[in-house]
């Protein structure tokens, strides 16, 4: 009897001992159905309504600049580019000689500060060309004349998008005769002031 005594407990202290050392596993709740989910969800709240206040209008902005000059100051522009001497090129040159960067500088300054200001109004360099050479070589040499005047006045200031250039090779000659000192005068560029 002892023996089934101590076997009894040795069984309930085995028993016990297993239980003690199991975890329970719990089963995880069910997702909630999609009505019970709208149903919890807080709506926010409405903003407090304010009372009507008036906002102060904003401030008149001052006129628009005009994007081209009137006719003072068009006529200023045309006195300036009649003052700016065409610059002269070498035979068969497209860079820009000291006396041609004297004569562009003649009132370049001048003529940017205003032009800066209408970015509507336009100039065109002209390049020439003496009456030497095909056509064809001379339109290609008068416009990389035109294009190196171009890129002086838009280093001092004047911008690129105002500037556009032409070449009429040998075209357009101020001067007729078939000599040296003729050939120098042709060979040349010219500012103008778009046509409006």
């Amino acid at each position: 009897m002892n023996r089934l005594l101590i076997a009894s407990v040795s069984a309930i202290t085995l028993i016990a001992v297993g239980c003690a050392k199991k975890t329970a596993v719990a089963t995880p709740p069910a997702p909630p159905s999609p009505a019970a989910t709208t149903a919890q969800t807080p709506r926010p709240t409405p903003a407090p309504q304010r009372a009507a206040t008036t906002t102060p209008s904003p401030a008149p902005t001052p006129a628009a600049r005009p994007r081209t000059p009137d006719a003072a100051t068009r006529a200023r522009i045309d006195q300036l580019l009649a003052r700016i001497e065409d610059a002269y090129f070498d035979y068969n040159q497209s860079s820009l000689r000291p006396d041609a960067l004297k004569a562009l500088q003649a009132d370049s300054t001048e003529l940017r500060d205003i032009i800066v200001q209408y970015p509507d109004y336009k100039l065109t360099i002209e390049g020439h060309c003496d009456e030497r050479g095909s056509a064809e070589y001379n339109l290609a040499l008068g416009d990389r004349r035109a294009e190196a005047a171009k890129d002086y006045l838009a280093g001092v200031g004047i911008p690129a998008t105002q500037l556009s250039v032409v070449s009429y090779g040998k075209e357009h000659p101020v001067c007729e005769e078939h000599d040296e000192a003729c050939w120098q005068k042709n060979r040349r560029v010219h500012i103008i002031a778009m046509a409006r």
